[in-house]
C-alpha cells in the first residue's frame, strides 16, 4: 500500500501577487477621483454655509445696531454673531466680501482654484456674482 504524500503551498505565486495588486489599483483608480470631488463639493458646501452664517449675521447687526439695509458692516463688528465670536476663518483660502446688509455676501477662491467648476466670486446659493 503506497501512502499519498500532500504538499503544502507556502507562499503565493508571482501571478497571483500580480492579479491582487492589478485589482488594488483598479479600485484605486476608481476610488480616487470620487474621493477628490466629494472633498471638492464638501468644501464648496462649507463655504456655501459661511456665506449664509454671515448673511445671518449681517441682518442681527443690523437690528440690534438700528441700521439701515444699505449699511455694511466689517468682520470685526460681525464677528460676535459667531460661534467663539469669531469671523469664519477661510476654508481654502478664499475671502469673503460681506457687502451691505441687503446684498448676499459672496466669496471669492484665490487664484487657479477651482471648486466643482467655481472660479469666480460667488454666493451662497453657488450662484457667479459679476
Amino acid at each position: 500500500m503506497q501512502l499519498r504524500q500532500f504538499r503544502t503551498r507556502a507562499a503565493f505565486t508571482l501571478v497571483e501577487i500580480m492579479i491582487v495588486v492589478a485589482i488594488i489599483g483598479l479600485l484605486a483608480a476608481i476610488a480616487v477621483p470620487n474621493l477628490i470631488r466629494a472633498r471638492e463639493r464638501t468644501q464648496l458646501s462649507l463655504i456655501q454655509n459661511n456665506l449664509r452664517l454671515i448673511d445671518s449675521a449681517k441682518s442681527q447687526w443690523s437690528l440690534e445696531n438700528g441700521q439701515s439695509s444699505s449699511a455694511t458692516a466689517n468682520t470685526d463688528q460681525l464677528a460676535p454673531y459667531f460661534n467663539k465670536g469669531e469671523f469664519p476663518d477661510p476654508v481654502v483660502g478664499e475671502t469673503y466680501n460681506v457687502g451691505k446688509v441687503n446684498q448676499s455676501a459672496t466669496a471669492s477662491l484665490p487664484a487657479g482654484e477651482s471648486l466643482t467648476g467655481l472660479t469666480g466670486p460667488f454666493d451662497s446659493e453657488g450662484e457667479v456674482t459679476p
